[in-house]
């Protein structure tokens, strides 16, 4: 059967929350969920909800739940059922496997971040080398917010036990260059550490080819619930030590990382997620948002000014704008009372502020898939408005 050619009105026809006036460019901080992944959240606290290992249906039913959400998650990432780890977000995932991984560094050893990271991939290794007496170094971004890979290599050396970087900056919307950061990191042994949290909703994520041996995001980032998913390499996962309960000794490798009951309705969500993303399919995505990004890039008015690349290359359609006569909160509110949903502040994005010097931070307006080219030149027109206010 020949797929059926997917559009934006039928994409929006599956979200009821998209059917109000409100315009929705806040994703980067968590996008609309179709109404699939609402069924399939009270559905299972409907008819499925018990806690695993029951000799009794609704056990059962959680079991098969569980297991089919890690397989989903293998799936999405491409990896193998026991390299994937649940847990309740991104931050909690990446504090607790930065220690599991640490617990034999020494003083003095190395961490190397970047100006790019949100502060969940950044903030784990400092409170390590605060406590360990490591070092943590910040590769520098150029002007246009790209990694410098030359002064990234400068960083790296027989020290190092780990470069940490995301997929792509949820401040700014850069993608890096994954897989040659990674070959940067074990060139030097050291393990490559990637947050995916933003990239996760732009386009598909495969651990292989990029070469990381922990990566993490968000389900509620891709149209999924609030929960955090990780991948881990299987050789690293049997090599540490978790922090666990006792009687999770037996579990499988990546279980053991998932410390406490998980939480079962929205793991039947986040596969619902997964589906919907699966059934949408990765080639509208990316040509959509393409196409809606760079409407976005040639409609800016001239008196706001960009951070970051001003050409849809090498980034995804998140944009951080500032204009000299309204504070990024002063036009942030002025947008939400003309019906948009954009961001404003340093999204936990620290470093790439001081950066730019933004100490108020910017205005950020996210683009995915749902938007249509009638919201993007209706927010171009309100950045106008809210001008003249």
């Amino acid at each position: 059967m020949a797929r059926v050619l997917t559009t934006v009105e039928a994409v929006r026809a599956r979200f009821s929350a998209l059917q109000r006036d409100l315009v929705f460019f806040d994703a980067p901080g968590g996008t609309q969920v179709p109404d699939s992944v609402i069924d399939a959240i009270a559905g299972y606290l409907r008819s499925e909800n018990a806690n695993l290992g029951g000799p009794f249906e609704t056990s059962r039913l959680s079991d098969a739940l569980v297991a089919r959400a890690h397989a989903t998650a293998s799936g999405f990432l491409n990896a193998t059922v026991d390299e994937v780890v649940f847990g309740a977000n991104m931050t909690t995932l990446n504090f607790a496997l930065s220690r599991a991984a640490s617990r034999d560094w020494d003083e003095g050893d190395e961490i190397v971040c970047t100006q790019l990271d949100h502060d969940g991939n950044i903030a784990p290794w400092l409170e390590l080398a605060r406590d360990r007496g490591m070092t943590v170094h910040l590769a520098r971004v150029d002007d246009e917010c790209r990694i410098d890979l030359v002064h990234l290599r400068s960083l790296v050396n027989e020290r190092t036990r780990v470069v940490a970087y995301p997929y792509a900056a949820n401040a700014v919307g850069t993608v890096t260059p994954v897989a040659e950061i990674a070959s940067i990191a074990h060139d030097a042994g050291a393990l490559a550490w990637v947050d995916a949290v933003h990239y996760g909703p732009h386009g598909p994520i495969d651990v292989e080819a990029v070469g990381a041996d922990v990566l993490l995001c968000s389900p509620y980032k891709f149209y999924g619930p609030h929960l955090g998913l990780a991948f881990g390499k299987r050789e690293l996962l049997e090599s540490w030590r978790p922090y666990k309960v006792r009687p999770a000794d037996p579990f499988p490798v990546g279980n053991r990382y998932e410390t406490g009951t998980l939480a079962h309705e929205l793991l039947a969500g986040f596969v619902a997620a997964v589906e919907y993303v699966e059934d949408i399919g990765w080639d509208f995505v990316l040509e959509h948002e393409r196409e809606l990004g760079q409407r976005f890039l040639d409609g800016l008015p001239d008196d706001w000014t960009l951070h970051g690349a001003p050409t849809m290359e090498g980034r995804v359609p998140t944009f951080a704008i500032t204009h000299p006569a309204l504070t990024p909160e002063q036009g942030a509110t002025r947008l939400g009372e003309r019906g948009f949903a954009v961001w404003h502040g340093n999204y936990y994005a620290v470093e790439i502020m001081k950066r730019l010097a933004l100490d108020d931070g910017a205005v950020r307006v996210g683009i995915v898939h749902y938007n249509t080219a009638d919201e993007v030149d209706r927010l171009l027109a309100a950045l106008d408005e809210a001008v003249q206010q």
